[in-house]
């Protein structure tokens, strides 16, 4: 248990996720999502999470299981091509995890994954929250174009509404 973490979890509060992210960058954000789907058959989402709580703080729960956990609550993975993506920010560690369905990963990797976090996290740094997530989504979206084209009708199997946790 890092007391450095868990500080900068404490001190970080619900109101600094909507600071961050005010309705027209949460505007702008789902704009992303909606036109970017239009290219592809996969599924985006996008959450931003102030900090963790106590209990997963004392367990020492990492970016990248909490984002596991809201990909499964939000059944990021019930899509018929088991190909959602879910971009997710942890705002006390600057922390982007991005973790996609079977599908997508077998055909992207984590490498492929790991550079566009790095990329929206140089955003973040520069205070450039809503640049840097159009940037991740439509980073994401020239992955799903490669290997998940649209062809024809499109439906929107999950919300592109991006969410406050």
């Amino acid at each position: 248990m890092k007391i450095k973490r868990i500080i900068r979890h404490f001190l970080t509060f619900p109101w600094q996720a909507r600071q961050a992210f005010p309705q027209r960058a949460m505007r702008a954000i789902e704009t992303a999502i909606r036109e970017s789907e239009t290219t592809h058959y996969g599924e985006i989402r996008f959450a931003v999470e102030a900090a963790l709580d106590v209990r997963s703080l004392l367990e020492g729960k990492s970016a990248h299981a909490r984002a596991i956990e809201v990909f499964s609550r939000l059944r990021v993975w019930d899509t018929e091509r088991n190909n959602g993506v879910l971009i997710y920010l942890l705002l006390a560690d600057r922390r982007v995890e991005i973790v996609a369905d079977r599908g997508v990963h077998r055909d992207v990797g984590a490498q492929g994954w790991e550079e566009t976090c790095r990329e929206m996290e140089q955003q973040f740094r520069l205070g450039c929250f809503e640049q840097g997530v159009v940037t991740g989504i439509r980073a994401v979206a020239r992955h799903l174009v490669r290997h998940y084209p649209a062809s024809g009708e499109n439906e929107n199997e999950l919300p592109d509404k991006p969410l406050i946790l």
